[in-house]
């Protein structure tokens, strides 16, 4: 049995680090939430006290953390993952991360013998509960293929996109289209409701046209009902336009589309609403056009 650490049990790596246990994997976790640690030794996994504990028996380590200077930490750090990781061993970042520091921890891992993986993820909570997650992989082709089967426990669409932090940078990519689309949809919305239309329905025929989209089909039910339950939380998507930006600025790209919805996330997220859902967009296109009060 191929025994997986995992380290990071949030709202996306929990249900992933469960579906590892489900498809059979040894799964040890580590959490620095001692409730999160608890459901996945409930599901089948087991514990540990330290990312270097987690990653000491492991074939395969998987690190689902928030931002670049968590995934460092966890990895550099004197109990992470590189101080306690098996030669050989298998390490995929799935984080959304900075694509010149998953490069550089791809180089610092190799140095140590260990084979580098960045594999970030898209497809939410939804998709992380129901193993449908679409995940870019970069790194070495041969490493990718000996990670597959761990990567298609998680993921239904699993693409190798080229070396060692092109998988961050699809990433980022995948995030500009997303907060653009949702910025579209709120901005939709808001003008159907404020028109008369029967929005449910009018969302209903949009989503079978050429407008219909991913955001279509799992963010606007929330967004007609207002409820801005977490699922990716506007926070982390503001970390994740600024990465977009960093990185379109270091290859001379310019995305102005992009450089707008990024503001709007950001104001959001300053006034104190991170922690809601990146669907909540809408509230501040209904606070710009008027129509806060409805």
């Amino acid at each position: 049995m191929t025994t997986v650490g995992f380290i990071g049990l949030g709202i996306m790596g929990l249900p992933m680090a469960s579906n590892l246990v489900k498809a059979g994997f040894d799964v040890v976790g580590y959490n620095r939430s001692s409730a999160k640690l608890e459901l996945l030794k409930a599901s089948g996994g087991r514990g540990a006290a330290s990312p270097a504990e987690a990653a000491a028996e492991a074939d395969v380590v998987v690190t689902m953390l928030p931002d670049s200077p968590d995934v460092e930490a966890v990895m550099r750090g004197s109990s992470g993952v590189f101080a306690g990781a098996k030669a050989g061993a298998l390490v995929i970042d799935a984080s959304t991360i900075r694509p010149d520091v998953a490069r550089q921890l791809a180089a610092d891992g190799n140095d140590r013998g260990l084979r580098v993986l960045d594999a970030p993820v898209s497809g939410g909570e939804r998709g992380a509960i129901d193993a449908t997650l679409s995940i870019m992989v970069g790194g070495s082709a041969a490493d990718f293929e000996d990670a597959r089967p761990v990567l298609g426990a998680m993921g239904k669409t699993v693409v190798h996109v080229g070396p060692a932090g092109s998988g961050q940078t699809v990433k980022a990519a995948n995030q500009l289209i997303v907060a653009g689309t949702i910025e579209l949809v709120a901005e939709a919305i808001v003008f159907l409701e404020a028109s008369g239309v029967d929005a449910t329905a009018a969302v209903t025929v949009l989503a079978g046209g050429l407008a219909g989209n991913a955001i279509l089909d799992r963010k606007a039910e929330g967004m007609l009902a207002r409820d801005f339950k977490p699922g990716f939380r506007l926070e982390l998507h503001h970390k994740d336009l600024g990465i977009v930006q960093a990185a379109a600025r270091e290859v001379g790209v310019v995305i102005p589309l992009g450089a707008v919805v990024s503001q709007l996330v950001a104001a959001l997220v300053a006034r104190g609403d991170g922690g809601l859902d990146h669907s909540a967009l809408l509230k501040l296109v209904e606070e710009l056009s008027g129509r806060s009060d409805r």
